[in-house]
């Protein structure tokens, strides 16, 4: 997709949903040049606001869906604005389930305009089935307790400060958000679900001993929904080592009247689903998102589950990921 690119956010209220938004504004900010809002909209990614017809005169080349609701559909209510972004100049990219280019109105306009639609979930290839055979390197999985607790930003905060360090490492994208960050990857939840085992293996293949995938994880083993993408994810990524996302204050599953299971029951059923593949796989660290907690309730979050679950934790945003590193044991190099 061409930048500089326009983050449209629509009148999204519910938490969490504008993360593609988020997350390019996050890690790809030399990418972003301002943030489209519908009226409504509760979500703020810090970017300017503009229209696509003063986002093209600001030299923007692509607007992207910023925002995932549930289910990955396109309210008839955002259609008009995506037009509108394509009559101004613009592409369109967007991650959602439904794609842009099978909604009517949409399509005819990128034809009649000449503009490119970029529906980035849809895979561009196939997978062959999983085979759990062992490969060569090493991999690192994110998991979590819920959706939308920080298994990406984990993922990338892992793979920067592996890499200041001097070892060899590539964050693996299995999402639309992390595609878009990465420029590689797999939409793993797009993958019919014989195939997603064997989806991970291709994006985390063989290689060097010493070399390590930092793969992004999706969903949760705990939840309802989004359990089967979860466990397909973790025995093709064939992971080393396991990194457990939480966030503190969240009680239940977001939008659902779940309770989220204990830290220590999180982490052993993530342990066994990881095992059918790779015998040695291991809980290494917490990773917390203490993005609406305060200082001190983070570090007070932090001190409670080390002494509970007894391995190291932190917010690798707010306290850096050197602890997840560090117990990784890498050697020094």
């Amino acid at each position: 997709m061409r930048a500089p690119y326009l983050l449209f956010l629509g009148d999204t209220v519910l938490q969490g949903t504008d993360k593609t938004a988020a997350g390019l504004a996050q890690w790809r900010p030399e990418l972003c040049l301002g943030q489209f809002r519908l009226p409504g909209c509760a979500a703020d990614v810090g970017l300017p606001d503009m229209d696509p017809v003063e986002a093209v005169a600001r030299g923007a080349q692509t607007m992207i869906v910023g925002v995932v609701n549930v289910g990955g559909f396109m309210p008839e209510n955002w259609q008009a604005s995506i037009i509108a972004a394509l009559e101004a100049g613009l592409d369109v990219g967007a991650g959602l389930h439904q794609r842009l280019g099978d909604i009517p109105a949409i399509r005819a306009a990128a034809d009649r305009l000449g503009r490119t639609i970029h529906d980035v979930r849809q895979p561009t290839r196939g997978f062959s089935v999983g085979n759990g055979a062992k490969r060569n390197g090493k991999r690192l999985l994110t998991v979590g307790i819920d959706c939308v607790v920080g298994k990406k930003y984990t993922a990338l905060a892992i793979e920067r400060e592996m890499r200041a360090r001097g070892h060899d490492a590539d964050f693996r994208a299995t999402g639309q958000t992390g595609l878009m960050i990465a420029g590689r990857g797999v939409v793993i939840d797009a993958v019919i679900a014989d195939f997603i085992a064997g989806a991970a293996e291709w994006l985390s293949p063989d290689a060097a001993a010493d070399h390590w995938d930092i793969v992004e994880g999706q969903g949760a083993l705990g939840h309802p929904a989004y359990a089967g993408v979860t466990l397909g994810l973790i025995h093709g990524s064939q992971p080393d080592a396991l990194v457990l996302c939480h966030e503190p204050i969240r009680t239940h599953l977001l939008g659902l009247d779940y309770v989220i299971p204990p830290l220590a029951d999180c982490i052993a059923m993530n342990v066994a689903a990881a095992r059918l593949t790779n015998p040695a796989a291991k809980m290494v660290a917490v990773s917390i998102n203490t993005s609406r907690m305060s200082p001190d309730e983070a570090d007070a979050a932090r001190t409670r589950i080390e002494a509970e679950i007894g391995l190291p934790c932190c917010d690798p945003l707010r306290h850096g990921a050197g602890p997840i590193v560090d117990a990784l044991d890498l050697p020094k190099s």
